[in-house]
């Protein structure tokens, strides 16, 4: 079939990772993804902008934090305000004005997240649009078209699921056949990852497949399906396993995930890229997110309190505001408090990942989550259970 990716078109896909530095204990590792738009070191949070913006942060705001790469949405970008607008402002690049790296996703969480407008089919999935109940088909061969007319560099084949509950979704290896209908990316120079989809059925989900997606010789994999409700134990244990079976000289990107335990914990199993609306959204509720956990500026508490959100924290709000200031916004609905603690939080993400990175390059990340877990749970051996268990099974042990 003309326009199908097979094996030979694949055979060329150009090395976009160096690794850098790698944990003797854990499979940690520090690299560098080598892009059109830049250099960007791993391991890395990226920030995501659903449709082409960070909701509450400018794009110049974000680059000065030093974020060299962030997310856009395939579903929602093609339906609002379209691919053929974005391609005529020369791509996302473009219209956002952004010029570092780019990824969207493949449109494929959206099964999910919007299980009740979609119905699944060998087809695609059909959609009842979450803004004027249009019906569209979101296709492999759709979701590819849309990222292509955006201009990017990294953009995520579709995938397949079959979710039973909104709680614990059970996801199925149905992404080769997918997978194997999605167009190659165009122009060629174009980077893309194939979808390790995860699952939560081990046994019959993950030994089958793996090594026939990793016969591909794609520049990357992402491990999606999972934090959408399943257990922390079941969490852990599938990322541990796909981590396992994956090449290890080509990054892995954990879709979804955003909490700082939750990176730590994954680059210790072998994870380079996460994402999340977690850091932006918490903002949105007066969270300001810190080495302890998170501060709910709305408390009276902070009424009178000057300092600012961490004395640590080199970002502008931190530099430049006091809690006090915050907590008053916040209680008269000023929408500046949102715009300053989205700042914080994002640059709380990136400071965490960049902290992290360090010290996998200087031979010390054992010693750094164990600091870590210290002062996020007020003694290491107080970490929840399952981060515990995660971290030993790659020989980190916190007692």
């Amino acid at each position: 079939m003309a326009g199908v990716a097979t094996q030979a078109s694949l055979e060329s896909a150009p090395r976009i990772m160096r690794l850098v530095a790698e944990c003797s204990r854990s499979r940690a590792r520090a690299g560098e993804l080598r892009l059109p738009h830049g250099t960007v070191a791993t391991p890395v949070f990226m920030p995501v902008g659903t449709q082409a913006t960070m909701k509450g942060i400018t794009t110049e705001q974000l680059d000065a934090l030093g974020c060299r790469i962030c997310l856009g949405n395939t579903y929602h970008l093609g339906l609002r305000p379209g691919p053929e607008l974005i391609q005529k402002a020369n791509g996302l690049h473009g219209f956002m004005n952004w010029p570092h790296n780019l990824l969207t996703d493949s449109g494929g969480f959206q099964m999910v997240s919007l299980v009740s407008l979609s119905e699944v089919t060998e087809e695609g999935v059909r959609f009842r649009s979450p803004y004027d109940g249009s019906e569209t088909l979101l296709s492999p061969e759709k979701s590819v078209q849309i990222q292509n007319a955006l201009g990017l560099f990294i953009f995520i084949y579709y995938f397949k699921t079959e979710s039973h509950s909104v709680t614990q979704a059970r996801v199925q290896w149905h992404n080769l056949s997918w997978d194997y209908r999605c167009p190659p990316p165009h122009p060629v120079e174009t980077e893309f990852y194939h979808v390790g989809q995860g699952g939560l059925e081990l046994l019959i989900s993950i030994y089958p497949v793996p090594s026939e997606m990793t016969k591909r010789d794609v520049p990357g994999f992402a491990i999606g399906g999972l934090s959408g409700g399943e257990s922390k134990s079941q969490f852990w244990r599938m990322v541990a396993l796909s981590t396992s079976q994956l090449p290890k000289d080509k990054p892995r990107y954990l879709m979804g995930v955003g909490y700082a335990t939750d990176l730590v914990v994954c680059v210790a199993l072998g994870c380079d890229m996460f994402d999340c609306v977690f850091p932006t959204r918490t903002a949105r509720f007066g969270s300001a997110l810190v080495p302890t956990g998170n501060l709910q500026l709305r408390r009276k508490v902070f009424e009178k309190d000057f300092g600012p959100i961490n004395p640590e924290c080199t970002c502008p709000t931190c530099q430049k505001h006091s809690r006090a200031f915050l907590h008053a916004l916040l209680h008269s609905d000023n929408t500046a408090a949102l715009h300053h603690l989205t700042v914080h939080n994002i640059a709380y993400q990136l400071q965490l990942m960049s902290a992290v990175r360090t010290s996998i390059v200087e031979k010390r990340f054992p010693d750094f989550v164990r600091d870590f877990m210290g002062t996020m749970y007020g003694d290491p051996t107080l970490c929840p259970t399952w981060a515990t268990d995660a971290l030993a099974s790659v020989g980190i042990t916190l007692g």
